[in-house]
């Protein structure tokens, strides 16, 4: 199997000595990470660096460092970090026919250049007249296809629980066509992708984890099987419960 994207190395010379970036955990140790399947996800507590680590592998691909194509050249608001010219991406033999960064939190931004840039050939794009979920996801099954590079980061922050079970169904039928996916997540539905290797940020570095040990799925099956109880505690301390 030959990925698009087989690791990543990180040359910490050429990160500043007072950089943000030696004080995340799950990175200041790390010399290379190794991706061993079409569909790798990171996971981890906010501020573990798994954005940051996504980010910087994307801008260093090529991608535009606020989601789209390597195409897409627009920019609202410059946040990535100096990480991206820092690591070396380790690339395999085939080249992929396309590829897409999506980032949730700059998707409107995404949209809306998606529908200029249609205005000059192809099919015009009206993303904005679909409510968030349904543009996001059609951006999603316009872009997906075989042989690709596709770089997710909290796909599901914009979709409901069912249409992220399309999306998961999207994910798995592009990757069978030997594309690669490699996705931020907190969502308990994407960690249950068939066959993903999770990565877990978490704990001081990076290390597999099996579905059922993420904190996504623990506290989710928690709070379903106790839900009365686990409130009931939450909740005990008036002080605390200042909504």
């Amino acid at each position: 199997m030959s990925l698009p994207i087989q690791g990543v190395s990180i040359d910490w010379d050429k990160i500043d000595g007072g950089s943000y970036l030696r004080g995340i955990e799950a990175i200041k140790g790390l010399d290379y990470l190794s991706f061993n399947n079409k569909i790798t996800i990171f996971v981890g507590e906010n501020g573990s660096g798994k954005s940051t680590m996504l980010e910087a592998i994307a801008a260093n691909y090529g991608f535009n460092p606020e989601g789209g194509t390597k195409n897409y050249s627009f920019s609202t608001y410059d946040s990535h970090s100096e990480l991206c010219d820092a690591i070396k991406l380790s690339r395999g033999i085939r080249k992929p026919k396309w590829g897409y960064f999506l980032r949730a939190e700059s998707f409107y931004n995404v949209a809306s250049a998606e529908v200029e840039y249609s205005k000059w050939g192809g099919v015009p794009q009206q993303y904005h007249e679909k409510s968030h979920g349904e543009s996001f996801l059609k951006l999603v099954q316009n872009n997906f296809q075989g042989q690709g590079i596709y770089l997710l980061d909290e796909p599901e922050a914009a979709l409901s629980p069912q249409r992220q079970l399309t999306l998961l169904l999207e994910i798995v039928n592009c990757a069978k066509e030997d594309s690669q996916f490699i996705m931020v997540t907190h969502s308990p539905i994407l960690l249950g992708i068939p066959g993903a290797e999770i990565l877990s940020f978490d704990d001081g570095q990076i290390h597999p984890i099996d579905y059922e040990d993420t904190d996504s799925y623990q506290i989710t099956k928690m709070f379903i099987e106790n839900k009365e109880q686990l409130l009931k505690r939450l909740l005990s301390d008036e002080d605390k419960a200042d909504f």
